[in-house]
């Protein structure tokens, strides 16, 4: 009896012809008319646990339309495509239309770059991994190789309660000291939590929400510690760059921080440093290729020197630590290097949306009354949870209510800062995520739902507010190691060489499309 089955010969003819297919529909605009290809199923799909694309989700039939998906200019460094893995589903257009509110958003023709935020999450939609974040592995393992160079690291708050999932863990599971010690096995000289620098950018954020405060400056002041949140604002509302925070994010104040004051320290030359950093986000990738984030540059006189030489999203950790076959579960706990590292409850709720803001009230309220904050602020949960958007009034003696708005996803983001013009609300304080429920979900974390579930994201932030209830101190401020690095290397908060290397500036992108007109 004939098989069925078809010959290997039959079935790679059939795959390079589906290919060929798809490469030829991929380079055709679908403005043009609308392509199709065969079913090849009929019924209803059930998916089990897996995930179908939307519209495969309905009956079968011939034809099924063919979506297109979202230009990636072959010059990002952040994002990625493998043309023989895309099936034009258009689940990328899905997010970076109706969630992200980029693409569909300008008028063609395009002037001399493609719009994209490079917030990755299509590479989180993507079902068949054709998007990605662009692999700088290499880059770090030829580092690590070279006994001529001092390879430091950091770490993100948001990975350390996703990383585990690449290793069969829990959704949630915290694993910060395994991911130490994974790190120091691959050959890190050096390895310092993000965390830290999450309380420096607190300091420098609070202070500069109350100069603006008391001098009448441009209210309300927006967080900037989300890149793919900064670019979008530069993209579509450079007139309100001037709300933004001068603040760098966490990530480069911590880079320049590793080239600058712990350079000194260890009487390293910081040419010789390679710093590496570990985020949940692929839009890290182009924050530390922006010409402007060289604050060790400018201290040094040494213009090649980068505050963030490389960056590595979740995936890409996991990717390394396979590939040298390290068996993370099976590690002893390693604990991250002094100078750098400690953490207060504040920084560690970074990773989530709101979790910025509340941060950040509760060190504003200390630097207006001297006094510790009550216990609400500890607990602030109008800011809290996976709603796109949310506001909150807090009162502090001596200033009155501040009126705060917490926003995610930026497909959200156009309706708050479209109310700040009209005139509708008037916040003093804005905290903006690129990602739907912040760094927990970015585009560089692990793929365990597709699309990213709300389970998800809860168990994550689940973890991170844990950290924040167990921790010793919950306040930016009693950072030891902060109020160490103020008085020995940086002087005050926003002082003239906390801006030389924790701030930086803005660009005017809209001038590089046609913006949609109304």
């Amino acid at each position: 009896m004939k098989s069925i089955l078809p010959t290997k010969e039959e079935s790679d003819e059939k795959l390079l012809s589906r290919r060929s297919f798809f490469s030829f529909a991929g380079k055709v605009s679908l403005a043009a008319g609308v392509t199709a290809v065969t079913a090849g199923c009929d019924g209803n799909i059930s998916g089990g646990t897996g995930w179908v694309p939307e519209q495969y989700n309905a009956k079968g039939t011939f034809p099924v339309q063919v979506r297109g998906r979202i230009p990636i200019d072959p010059n990002n460094v952040a994002i990625c495509r493998d043309d023989k893995k895309c099936i034009l589903c258009g689940q990328c257009v899905e997010v970076c239309e109706k969630v992200q509110t980029v693409m569909g958003n300008y008028d063609l023709p395009l002037i001399d770059s493609v719009p994209c935020i490079d917030c990755g999450q299509c590479t989180l939609w993507c079902p068949t991994g054709a998007i990605t974040e662009v692999d700088d592995t290499d880059k770090v393992i030829r580092a690590l190789l070279d006994p001529t160079l001092h390879v430091v690291v950091q770490t993100a708050p948001a990975t350390r309660v996703a990383l585990g999932e690449e290793f069969g863990m829990q959704p949630g599971e915290d694993i910060e000291l395994l991911q130490v010690a994974a790190l120091r096995k691959l050959g890190f000289d050096k390895v310092f939590d993000t965390n830290f620098s999450a309380d420096l950018t607190i300091m420098e954020e609070a202070t500069e929400l109350l100069q603006r405060i008391q001098n009448n400056g441009v209210l309300p002041q927006f967080t900037s510690c989300s890149p793919g949140w900064v670019k979008f604002c530069e993209m579509f509302y450079p007139e309100l760059i001037p709300n933004l925070s001068s603040a760098k994010s966490p990530m480069t104040m911590l880079g320049s921080m590793i080239k600058t004051y712990y350079a000194k320290e260890q009487d390293i030359d910081p040419s010789k440093i390679v710093s590496v950093a570990i985020m949940p986000c692929t839009a890290k990738k182009s924050e530390a290729a922006r010409p402007e984030m060289n604050g060790a540059s400018v201290l040094w006189e040494k213009p090649d020197l980068r505050d963030v030489d490389i960056v590595l999203t979740t995936r890409e950790l996991a990717r390394l630590i396979k590939s040298h076959n390290i068996d993370l579960t099976s590690l002893q706990p390693a604990n991250y290097d002094r100078l750098m590292s400690e953490y207060s409850g504040a920084g560690a709720i970074f990773g989530v949306t709101g979790g910025v803001m509340e941060a950040a009230v509760r060190t504003s309220y200390y630097f207006i009354t001297g006094e510790r904050p009550p216990e609400p602020l500890f607990n602030l949960q109008p800011v809290r949870g996976l709603e796109g958007i949310k506001e909150a009034a807090v009162s502090i003696p001596g200033v009155g209510e501040i009126r705060v708005a917490v926003c995610s996803g930026m497909g959200n983001a156009r309706p708050v800062l479209e109310a700040i013009q009209n005139g509708e609300k008037s916040w003093h304080f804005v905290e903006f995520m690129g990602c739907p429920g912040g760094c927990i979900a970015g585009g560089g974390q692990p793929r365990s739902a597709l699309p990213p579930s709300d389970e998800i994201r809860a168990l994550r932030m689940k973890a991170l507010y844990s950290k924040d209830e167990r921790a010793t101190i919950r306040l930016s401020y009693e950072n030891s190691e902060i109020q160490s690095i103020y008085k020995q290397f940086l002087g005050e908060p926003c002082g003239e060489r906390a801006h030389q290397l924790l701030h930086t500036h803005y660009q005017d992108r809209s001038i590089h499309f046609n913006k949609k007109k109304a």
